[in-house]
């Protein structure tokens, strides 16, 4: 028996509908088979374990020992910004359960910089909670490709580290807006470190006040040439400039950063402690760790 064929519209309609579907897993096959390319020895204490814990209103810490992740609470689902390795899927996971949080109210996924120890585990992130991942314009090229178009793969590290491709939803320029429920977060375009660098200012409330919190992403320098010698990211000493100018200026209540080392967590924080925002409030250390990187990248620019 011969089945009747479909008419001619809707012939060209099935093969164009099959030929998306088809693209649409090819694209999606490449994305997951590509291979991520971490590096075998990585600092104990970015595996390590962490308890997470509140620290100021609806703001939270779900982080590993140092790589810091952070949740924000919203009354239309939450926001997780950061994801570690791709290992800190599953602590990640279990520190938002613990604080008796459900990990699929996760709607929005936002990063500070497009590096493997930041981005590792995004895409299993996003895959499994349908969350939106916006980045920094700068670093969406990066988040898409894995890290393969980071300007590290230029010759400046073998081998490049990458990480699972993430599906960039919205990409964000200097100032914008996110907003989520009652929550809304500022965009501060901080390149330099990558070109999208990034850091977050917002408001939380708890019951006794309002705190301005900055997420800061301190401008540390990791390359060992000269900036001039970075082809593959030419205005990198312009960038750095304009960040290390900038962030002295922004005015904050607390303070946190990308990794807990460089905000000094836990000599401010250790499990057990009761509820304290105060400790994450000094605008010293702030402007200290500020001066240090300003000397290095000074030092850097002199040897030109």
């Amino acid at each position: 028996m011969q089945f009747p064929q479909p008419f001619p519209s809707m012939q060209h309609t099935l093969v164009r509908s099959l030929f998306l579907l088809i693209t649409g897993l090819c694209a999606t096959g490449i994305s997951y088979a590509q291979k991520v390319q971490e590096p075998t020895r990585v600092p104990p204490e970015w595996n390590q374990p962490q308890k997470s814990f509140r620290i100021a209103g609806n703001l939270y810490y779900v982080g590993t020992y140092d790589l810091a992740s952070y949740l924000i609470t919203t009354s239309d689902g939450n926001i997780l910004v950061n994801t570690g390795l791709a290992a800190s899927e599953k602590s990640i996971r279990e520190n938002i359960e613990a604080l008796g949080f459900h990990f699929k109210d996760i709607k929005i996924l936002l990063n500070m910089q497009a590096h493997y120890d930041h981005m590792g585990a995004m895409a299993a992130i996003q895959r499994k909670t349908g969350a939106q991942f916006m980045v920094d314009a700068g670093d969406a090229s990066v988040a898409e490709t894995g890290g393969k178009t980071d300007y590290l793969s230029g010759g400046l590290v073998t081998p490049v580290s990458t990480f699972k491709p993430v599906k960039v939803n919205r990409i964000l320029h200097d100032k914008d807006t996110i907003r989520l429920g009652d929550m809304k977060l500022v965009m501060l375009h901080h390149p330099g470190h990558t070109v999208g660098s990034c850091s977050f200012i917002f408001e939380v409330k708890d019951d006794q006040r309002t705190y301005r919190v900055l997420l800061a992403n301190m401008p540390t320098i990791i390359i060992n040439r000269k900036f001039s010698e970075i082809t593959t990211y030419p205005g990198m000493a312009k960038d750095y400039g304009y960040t290390l100018n900038t962030m002295p200026g922004i005015n904050f209540d607390l303070w946190l950063a990308a990794h807990a080392s460089q905000f000094d967590l836990h000599k401010k924080h250790k499990d057990g402690d009761p509820y304290n925002p105060a400790a994450f409030a000094g605008r010293e250390d702030y402007d200290k760790e500020l001066a240090d990187l300003k000397a290095a990248y000074q030092q850097k620019l002199s040897e030109e």
